[in-house]
């Protein structure tokens, strides 16, 4: 599914802590332009979610930049299931205009959902030691 008109995403433009991420989850070459597009297109939403956490959260994580790459690489991957299983679905009695609005309200509704599922993690961990410390090995060198 390679689009040529797709810039190319190199891993070295990724900062550290995504590439941490993309190192641990093993994500394919092939997701680094979408990896790079939600991670840019996240950022205030996710900043938003990131300030709302208590600070004890905050602390299961070394800086928000940590959390940023986190939320980016679960959005990249439920987006792409999201598509897929949106493709399975038989939307040939809306209009062009209502499939695009009903496909973008999905897919931004699963993204938020990943926001939410990891700020509630991240809070679950400060009470689960062996979550907090599957955090941490995340960003291990």
């Amino acid at each position: 599914m390679s689009d040529s008109n797709q810039p190319s995403v190199s891993f070295d433009s990724f900062s550290p802590e995504l590439q941490c991420v993309i190192r641990y989850e093993q994500a394919p070459e092939a997701m680094y332009t979408m990896i790079a597009s939600v991670h840019d297109a996240s950022s205030a939403s996710v900043k938003e979610a990131w300030e709302k956490l208590p600070a004890s959260a905050q602390n299961i994580l070394d800086n928000y930049d940590q959390f940023h790459a986190l939320v980016a690489i679960s959005q990249s991957y439920a987006g792409i299931d999201a598509l897929s299983e949106l493709e399975k679905v038989d939307l040939s009695e809306m209009s062009d205009e209502e499939r695009d609005n009903y496909k973008a309200q999905i897919l931004d509704d699963v993204l938020s959902s990943c926001v939410k599922d990891l700020s509630k993690q991240l809070k679950q961990a400060r009470l689960k030691p062996g979550l907090k410390r599957e955090f941490q090995a995340i960003f291990q060198k």
